[in-house]
């Protein structure tokens, strides 16, 4: 028997059911995609500690499938337990998402090491031997240096045939509670024979693992969350009880920019919505090379009436608007989220007010998660089973514990929190912070430590649902950091994220440049600052007289540019810019909203490829409909930029800055740009010939 169903082939054989077919990988003799390790069960296996060949998934037998129109649903069954393995497709993109739920139907309890989401088989027309045509994609993290693609070959990373298989993997582990601060759970495989490349994501707020490697002649692609060896995880199930894993998707394209604008496309159905940011507003938060951590109802007074003329729509007052002590020590006393009297002596709710008074809409910072170690009064009022442990003590990072959102308590108090920003303080815009990472997890009633994890931040995703539906005209972001967990699990629940806290608008379009490949341009949230100067937390020591002489024009509309693909942060002294510093300020405001709906059924566009910091040059952009909006920077060296345009052009403007100096051509199908000076930027917009 054969089953087909969109882009899914499995045959059944001997009873097995071998996926032979997945978008762009196939292979004429299948393998499972199901793999189950259960402790003391002998995993047949000559491979060292990959995930394949696991004691159940060579023991697995077709049982039965089901398909609706959207939806393939294959079970399978050992001895021990029944896997089903969910397909849902989506008919306006070439992409897939999968799960899969185990049960035990053993009379025992048994314990799970390790569980795919998926497994495919397929990546090579030769299969090992087609080592020399793959090459793999990783999406390197870092503070501050967020979304940074590297493209290595397979023989680069160790892959190659030397036997029929080996002990090697390309494989990376994020373990612990920032989901994304080495590495983006996703990818893309090149095959360069047949010109295809498979693009894949791991939905997963926690710890994840991918596995690329081989086994009896043909490279496999593993995908899901954590396990006992990577993460610590384990899962004990009694008779009849089922765990399901994380989703996964993979999309499917011809070159970069079609792939990922299939993954683009798959995203919108995931995404997390709110009715209050449907129209992408633009948003000042106080915190970067302004207030930092030591904002104040004199400094919001002074700013505010300055940043309502911009004609942004919300204004954020980030750390410190909480507790009183001073913002260079705050972090390790924090936990109460109640109104600071020092640096708010009218009281929160009259600086919201008058924020309101001026257009715009107040926003509030927190960081719902964790407790200072010195917040006394909250470490007195919480039970020792409302913080993330190990061994029977709270776990502490960098000044902070951690509270376990599966404990009544620890929701009852945060929701009152809330409660109290929204109702009280009179937040509309609240910014859910996250700045350390717990590690491996919590073993409290919990069978691993990695499962602990699991348990707890699924259950801070309730909560947050929770709040947004409590709270419909609120506009919730999520942050970490920046973004240290900037994974789709946390997407599908917010509507907006941090992409970085880079501190530098020379470094921020290297970022920028790339990040459309990793989240929706209309969630992705970065950071604009004209004046990015002074020393990091500490006040501003210039004058007016010294912005004027020393922020140019074009610094300006830089820091304008570095928002335009994704969502506008607003920040910095504004109120210290001259007349045609500001004016460069409102145009971009204004250009940003004109663009703001395009980029809700926008795709990514890469006409140079991926950026890597230290460029001298950056190229960037989106397409919606017949229209293509592109970013270009001049950051250093040669003042020529050459974009490779892969279509035909019909008309070319350069919308953003009106007073750019730049100019511009299409010459052999390249956009050739000639900027006056390093440090430049330009915005295009350009309609594409039908």
């Amino acid at each position: 028997m054969i089953i087909k169903f969109k882009e899914i082939i499995i045959e059944i054989v001997e009873g097995k059911a071998l996926l032979k077919q997945c978008g762009n990988l196939r292979t004429d003799r299948g393998q499972v995609c199901v793999e189950v390790q259960i402790a003391s069960q002998d995993k047949p296996s000559h491979m060292g500690i990959k995930m394949a060949n696991s004691s159940e998934g060579c023991r697995l037998q077709y049982l039965s499938h089901t398909q609706t129109d959207d939806t393939l649903i294959l079970k399978q069954r050992s001895e021990l337990i029944e896997t089903t393995t969910v397909f849902t497709f989506y008919e306006d993109c070439n992409a897939i998402r999968v799960y899969t739920e185990v049960e035990n139907i053993s009379r025992e309890p048994i314990t799970i090491e390790e569980v795919s989401s998926f497994v495919c088989n397929g990546i090579g027309q030769k299969g090992i031997d087609s080592a020399s045509d793959l090459y793999f994609t990783r999406f390197i993290q870092s503070h501050h240096g967020e979304c940074q693609p590297e493209t290595y070959s397979f023989p680069g990373l160790g892959l190659y045939r030397a036997n029929i298989e080996s002990q090697k993997r390309i494989a990376f582990a994020n373990i612990g509670s920032w989901s994304t601060k080495e590495e983006l759970p996703q990818g893309i495989i090149e095959d360069k024979a047949r010109g295809e490349m498979t693009m894949f994501q791991i939905e997963s707020n926690n710890s994840w693992y991918y596995e690329i490697a081989d086994r009896m002649g043909e490279y496999y692609l593993y995908l899901g969350g954590a396990n006992t060896s990577f993460g610590g995880w384990c899962k004990t199930l009694k008779n009849g009880e089922r765990y399901r894993t994380p989703y996964v998707a993979l999309a499917f394209g011809k070159n970069t920019n079609e792939v990922i604008g299939e993954m683009t496309k798959y995203r919108r159905h995931i995404a997390g919505k709110c009715a209050v940011d449907a129209y992408l507003p633009a948003i000042f938060n106080e915190y970067m090379h302004l207030s930092w951590d030591s904002p104040s109802e004199e400094q919001t007074r002074k700013i505010a009436p300055i940043i309502a003329k911009t004609g942004v729509e919300y204004y954020v007052i980030d750390c410190g608007w909480h507790d009183e002590e001073d913002g260079n020590i705050i972090y390790p006393f924090v936990g109460k989220w109640k109104e600071s009297n020092k640096r708010f002596p009218c009281g929160v709710k009259a600086t919201t007010d008058y924020i309101r008074s001026l257009g715009m809409k107040a926003g509030l910072w927190i960081e719902p998660e964790i407790i200072g170690k010195h917040c006394t009064e909250m470490l007195s009022y919480y039970d020792d089973d409302c913080f993330l442990q190990r061994h029977g003590k709270k776990i502490c990072v960098n000044g902070r514990y951690f509270l376990d959102f599966r404990a009544k308590k620890v929701v009852d108090y945060m929701s009152e929190a809330v409660r109290k920003m929204v109702e009280e303080y009179g937040a509309e815009y609240i910014k859910f912070d996250y700045n350390q990472d717990c590690g491996v997890g919590t073993d409290y009633c919990a069978d691993a430590a990695g499962e602990g994890l699991e348990q707890a931040a699924n259950a801070y995703l309730v909560w947050v649902d929770a709040m947004r539906n409590r709270f419909p005209n609120v506009l919730f972001e999520t942050c970490s950091s920046g973004g240290m967990r900037m994974d789709y699990q946390t997407l599908s629940h917010f509507s907006i994220v941090s992409t970085s806290d880079q501190v530098s608008h020379l470094k921020y379009p290297y970022i920028a440049g790339n990040i459309l490949s990793a989240v929706l341009p209309e969630q992705a949230a970065v950071w604009s600052y004209p004046i990015d100067a002074g020393e990091i937390g500490l006040p501003l020591p210039y004058d007016q007289k010294w912005v004027a002489e020393n922020i140019s024009k074009e610094r300006v509309a830089l820091n304008m540019i570095n928002s335009f693909l994704g969502r506008m942060h607003l920040a910095s002294h504004i109120e210290l810019l001259n007349e045609d510093q500001f004016a460069l300020v409102k145009e971009g405001v204004r250009y940003y909203k004109s663009i703001a709906e395009a980029k809700k059924t926008a795709v990514p566009y890469f006409p140079n490829g991926f950026t890597h910091f230290g460029e001298k040059n950056v190229v960037s952009g989106f397409i919606s409909g017949d229209m293509m909006y592109l970013a270009v920077w001049c950051l250093q060296g040669d003042k020529r930029v050459t974009v490779a345009l892969d279509r035909e052009i019909e008309n070319v403007t350069l919308a953003y800055p009106s007073t750019s100096n730049a100019t511009y051509q299409i010459d052999a199908g390249k956009l050739i740009v000639d900027f006056a000076c390093e440090g430049c930027a330009a915005f295009f917009e350009m309609k594409q010939k039908k």
